[in-house]
């Protein structure tokens, strides 16, 4: 559908906010030119040797890459003509580094008024914590969520990086509000946006429940509201259930394990029961579960009306045959000969999902390219410049 596809993007971004940012609006059909220093570029590309990690991969495809060193005065130049045709301009350096680099919003929307700049940063750009370098484990424990995901018997930091990735999503939100304010009002806008802030808002249950009931919320807080189970099976897979609150979820596991005798136990009997003693009840569940394959329990799940899927690793999730109905992987040509595979943008516009999607590129794949537009842009800039000279 390329939605974006009138809207260029210059993505000065390293790691995961900026160009997660940017990413989701190439995924929408933007164009997005990353600006990459020449010989290393984005410090994300060598994280598992070689210029071309899978870490770099995750946030860069469907962009373009030019090479650019912004103390030449010609790669300089260079870049300030991509302002002049950009929409948009992300960056995720500390605050003062872009204004340092000649890239900080004043310097821009001299060349260009209409520009959207969005400035990502760790800790917001005043305070006492401006300066201080923020990673996703940062954000997360500075906005309260690390607590709700670190096992308490055993503290250390799991899961991906949920807070760089969230800030990327926030970010390309916020640019896609101030490019539909500028259709209508011609004006550009400056977007700031912080990892602290980012996951504030996205831990905003629990801060409700703090501040609107004095519960301050752990890592087993949901599940055990939500009445949410995972457990191994006989073939050492796991399943996982969400039960939620109606008795019929209830009705269902019980008569799917035939544990009917729970119905009358007054530790289950009532959902705020189960609630105060899901841990019995996941001792009493373990065992059983642990004596069909997933496989089974699927079967009996699905003939139950149960909340339930297998807890798949990377290598099932995809192959799953709903994930393969709604053909959320994607195979398509790569940059260097092979194939690359990704999970396609999560949307659909009138019925159609965006298949759309090119591998991220190598370092200044496009820079010939992206120099040769520029060049018959001027071209066509000068010969407009002789046509109005004539008249």
């Amino acid at each position: 559908m390329r939605i974006l596809s009138h809207i260029r993007v210059i993505e000065l971004g390293t790691y995961i906010t900026g160009p997660a940012a940017a990413m989701h609006l190439a995924d929408l059909g933007a164009d997005v030119i990353k600006v990459e220093l020449p010989g290393t570029g984005d410090p994300f590309r060598a994280f598992k040797g070689g210029l071309y990690s899978p870490h770099y991969q995750t946030y860069n495809r469907n962009k373009r890459s030019i090479a650019l060193d912004t103390k030449s005065d010609a790669d300089r130049e260079t870049l300030l003509e991509l302002i002049e045709t950009a929409d948009v301009f992300i960056q995720n350096f500390r605050p003062g580094v872009a204004e340092k680099l000649g890239v900080g919003e004043a310097a821009l929307r001299a060349i260009n008024p209409g520009l959207i700049y969005c400035a990502i940063s760790g800790f917001g750009t005043s305070g006492p914590a401006m300066h201080r370098p923020t990673f996703d484990t940062v954000a997360q424990a500075a906005a309260g969520y690390l607590r709700l995901l670190t096992p308490p018997e055993n503290p250390r930091v799991i899961g991906p990086a949920i807070a760089d990735a969230v800030t990327g999503q926030y970010a390309a939100m916020a640019v896609l509000a101030a490019l539909t304010e500028r259709a209508s009002s011609g004006l550009g806008r400056r977007v700031d946006i912080s990892m602290l802030e980012a996951m504030c808002h996205f831990n905003l249950d629990s801060f409700t429940h703090y501040y609107s009931a004095d519960q301050i919320m752990g890592p087993l807080s949901r599940p055990s509201v939500s009445q949410s189970y995972v457990f191994a099976c006989a073939d050492q897979t796991w399943i996982a259930i969400h039960l939620s609150s109606p008795v019929k979820f209830w009705d269902g596991l019980v008569d799917a394990t035939g544990l009917t005798h729970l119905r009358e136990d007054p530790r289950f009997a009532e959902r705020a029961a189960r609630i105060d003693h899901q841990d019995e009840l996941i001792a009493i569940l373990t065992p059983v579960f642990a004596t069909r394959s997933r496989a089974q329990w699927c079967a009996a799940f699905e003939a139950a009306g149960l909340p339930y899927s297998p807890a798949y690793d990377s290598d099932e999730a995809l192959e799953d045959p709903q994930a393969r109905h709604l053909g959320i992987k994607l195979s398509v040509p790569g940059v260097m000969g092979e194939t690359f595979t990704t999970v396609r943008a999560p949307y659909s516009f009138d019925g159609e999902p965006e298949t759309g999607v090119t591998a991220p590129p190598i370092l200044d794949a496009h820079g010939d390219e992206i120099r040769h537009e520029l060049a018959a842009r001027k071209l066509r800039l000068a010969a407009v410049q002789r046509s109005d000279a004539h008249e």
